[in-house]
């Protein structure tokens, strides 16, 4: 284990700890605390840094605030405070003890020692805390857990307490590659028997679902999840296949969202309609929900069209994914080696084609607005998809003969 000198100047060293080095210098009681100090002690360079202080955190956030510039949030129901500047987060929170109503609920808080702020949290790995003088202080096991790269809860009833701290186990088990403890591990089993997650609000579930979805180690995580109870614990049907979500990805343009394809993946057997219900109250926006359903309801009959057996014109193909999402696509295509090089097609190409004329073009040639406009202009697309035009003028022809 390094020296307190080598932490104190390996710290200071970080660049996201220069706008806080005044502060934390008129404040030697306050740590750092949490998984930065857990990434700095694994060599890494933390980006995102956690204060404990033991007062007020809005007084010491808005020094912070104003020194880098960055925008404040006040959270008072549980004494914290969160300034971002410059891509960085820091959160800045007082020492607290908590306690638990009953299971799934959120804490009761109250300002306490940092032995009790260490105690509350998640794992011994998070539960370290670091001052600017290089000085240590973790719950008992914290740094042994560490060095053995071991995830261990604090407590028997912690999944019980929290269950979204299942979803933040699997995060940081597949980022870090640490293992989990044996005993956590019973605890874990258990909790999933109980089916604790019935306990929390689906919010809270969501929040730490986005979180996993988005981690370099989303594919490897979400297997994991998905055979909880048989794919049941979050809802009914549940899968994960790392091939296909594979297959998948490999097809998935810049402007899709990796996220949402590995969610459609995982829960391409689900009940679209059941789906919608759930992310819903995941509290997805309608915008991420729509894709998601949008695909999984779609890719499977989207596959067996494109990869019917003969060879289909561009506008067929195009035909078959209108107003799809591409994440919808790349599903489709993953499905069906046959679909995939259509889905590729349309993809890299197809729904980039767009005509030389438009409606006022049609409407100056005698055209009435409505459905023979739109007609016309599909019937001119179709056309241009397949190689039948060449040109504003032959477009127009096309339409007009539509």
């Amino acid at each position: 284990m390094a020296t307190p000198a080598d932490l104190s100047q390996r710290l200071r060293e970080l660049p996201a700890i220069a706008p806080l080095l005044g502060a934390l210098e008129r404040m030697p009681e306050a740590r750092l605390v949490g998984g930065a100090v857990r990434d700095l002690l694994l060599g890494g360079d933390p980006l995102d840094l956690d204060v404990v202080v033991a007062g007020d955190p809005g007084a010491f956030a808005l020094t912070l605030a104003n020194v880098v510039g960055g925008e404040l949030q006040v959270h008072d129901r549980f004494g914290t405070a969160t300034v971002t500047a410059d891509g960085r987060s820091y959160d800045v929170v007082r020492a607290r003890a908590e306690s638990y109503a009953q299971p799934g609920a959120l804490p009761d808080v109250r300002p306490g020692t940092l032995a009790e702020d260490l105690a509350r949290r998640d794992f011994t790995v998070n539960a370290i805390a670091l001052g600017l003088d290089g000085r240590l202080d973790a719950v008992d096991g914290a740094l042994d857990d560490l060095a053995a790269r071991r995830l261990r809860v604090l407590h028997d009833a912690s999944f019980s307490d929290d269950p979204t701290r299942l979803l933040r186990l699997v995060r940081y088990a597949t980022r870090l590659g640490f293992e989990v403890e044996s005993h956590t591990a019973e605890l874990m089993r258990g909790a999933l028997a109980d089916g604790v997650f019935r306990t929390v609000t689906a919010t809270r579930i969501g929040a730490e679902l986005r979180l996993l979805l988005r981690e370099p180690a989303a594919q490897e995580a979400l297997a994991w999840v998905a055979g909880w109870s048989g794919g049941d614990a979050l809802v009914n049907g549940l899968s994960f296949d790392r091939a296909l979500a594979q297959r998948a990805l490999a097809l998935l343009p810049e402007d899709g969202r990796a996220d949402l394809l590995l969610l459609a993946v995982a829960a391409h057997r689900v009940e679209p309609q059941a789906l919608a219900v759930w992310l819903s109250a995941l509290g997805f926006t309608a915008r991420e929900r729509d894709t998601v359903v949008a695909a999984v309801g779609g890719a499977a009959r989207v596959a067996a069209r494109l990869g019917e057996g003969r060879r289909l014109e561009p506008s067929e193909v195009a035909a078959a994914l209108r107003g799809a999402p591409p994440e919808l696509a790349a599903l489709a295509g993953a499905l069906d080696a046959e679909a995939e090089p259509a889905v590729r097609d349309w993809l890299e190409r197809l729904r980039h084609v767009r005509l030389e004329i438009d409606g006022d073009d049609l409407i100056a040639a005698g055209i009435p607005q409505g459905e023979a406009l739109g007609r016309a202009l599909a019937a001119a697309l179709d056309a241009k998809l397949d190689g039948r035009t060449a040109g504003e003028a032959d477009e127009l022809a096309v339409a007009l003969s539509a």
